[in-house]
């Protein structure tokens, strides 16, 4: 069956360092087996588009290529084998794998030109995406809020219930207060641990970061991040350090502060051939130093349970919504998010 859509307004990245482009692409002219035509009502804009943008792990062997990997939207059509989800459904567009059918990654035309595309893209009007990465929410579901269960929340609560296993009353640090830093204190405060330190160069994150849990704040812009910390603590040992910038220098110090029993838990990527030196001694004895990929957030069981304590006033996802853009500024989105003047997460409204 072919495709009542046939085209697209999308930003695409051309060019690595270079700006997105806004141009109408063609869509393909019907599905392939689980493949989901969505029209996106919102989208999100995380870190690791910057780092895409930026070439942080190096070149990029699949320009152009589209961008964006959270977002909220209405399935459209979809293709033979699907059966998580159906025409008219509320959805949220995630990265993380989901049950359903990985599908072969869609091509658009761009004037005769390819355009690539992931299992999953949210910066453009429409959308065709695999089945394993759309979730159906709730018919009634806040657009806005849900576009944020695709990274921003289940990442930052990933990350504290999963990789860092927070327990009551333990130390946390947050460096790196943007959208996903700021989930990852909102789950560390309804954790209960103390004390839960928040650090940025921006003074907007962190007053949004105390709002929404931090006990203490601290711009490294401004301060020693490491001596705040420790006068904070009072000599005990850190228990958990989280990492969202990729600076080494930044990770080590954590590495440092955190006790025998410590966690160190590494969201943000290093650039390619920037590397940390370690000690690695304390980690025969208890100490632990991992990676987190999105927190590893399952989204079909997570999301649900998320989007349950939004909707019973336990969440705080509102007032991370604090940017709002038509697509056709997603340039000036990107560059508030990299200035420092988008306090929490820069929304792209569609419609």
């Amino acid at each position: 069956m072919s495709l009542l859509v046939t085209s697209t307004l999308a930003a695409i990245l051309v060019e690595q360092r270079q700006p997105l482009v806004l141009a109408e692409i063609g869509l393909p002219r019907q599905l392939d087996v689980g493949q989901v035509l969505v029209k996106i009502h919102r989208s999100g804009i995380c870190g690791s588009q910057l780092g895409e943008i930026d070439g942080a792990k190096g070149p990029d062997k699949y320009l152009p290529h589209l961008l964006g990997h959270e977002g909220s939207a209405t399935v459209a059509a979809v293709g033979p084998g699907v059966r998580k989800v159906k025409p008219d459904d509320k959805v949220v567009l995630h990265w993380r794998k989901g049950p359903g059918i990985e599908a072969a990654t869609p091509a658009y035309d761009w004037d005769g030109r390819k355009v690539n595309s992931g299992w999953v893209t949210t910066f453009s009007e429409w959308s065709i995406v695999s089945e394993n990465r759309v979730t159906a929410i709730p018919a009634d579901s806040d657009l806005d809020v849900a576009a944020l269960f695709g990274c921003a929340v289940t990442t930052g609560f990933g990350v504290i219930e999963n990789n860092a296993q927070v327990r009551i009353g333990e130390s946390v640090v947050v460096f790196g207060a943007g959208g996903v830093g700021l989930n990852m204190v909102q789950a560390a405060s309804l954790s209960s641990a103390w004390p839960v330190i928040a650090i940025d160069r921006f003074d907007n994150r962190l007053e949004l970061a105390g709002k929404l849990g931090a006990t203490h704040l601290i711009n490294s812009a401004r301060e020693d991040a490491r001596a705040r910390i420790q006068e904070i603590l009072g000599g005990r040992g850190l228990d958990v350090f989280i990492d969202n910038t990729g600076d080494p220098s930044i990770i080590e110090m954590g590495y440092a502060i955190t006790g025998p029993q410590g966690r160190v838990v590494l969201v943000g990527v290093p650039r390619q051939g920037r590397d940390i030196t370690i000690h690695s001694l304390p980690l025969h004895f208890g100490k632990r130093l991992a990676g987190s990929q999105g927190g590893e957030a399952e989204p079909h069981i997570d999301i649900p349970r998320y989007e349950a304590l939004f909707r019973h006033g336990r969440l705080k996802l509102h007032e991370l919504l604090t940017d709002r853009y038509p697509l056709a500024r997603i340039n000036d989105a990107i560059a508030a998010m990299r200035d420092g003047s988008a306090a929490g997460r820069c929304l792209i409204a569609m419609d």
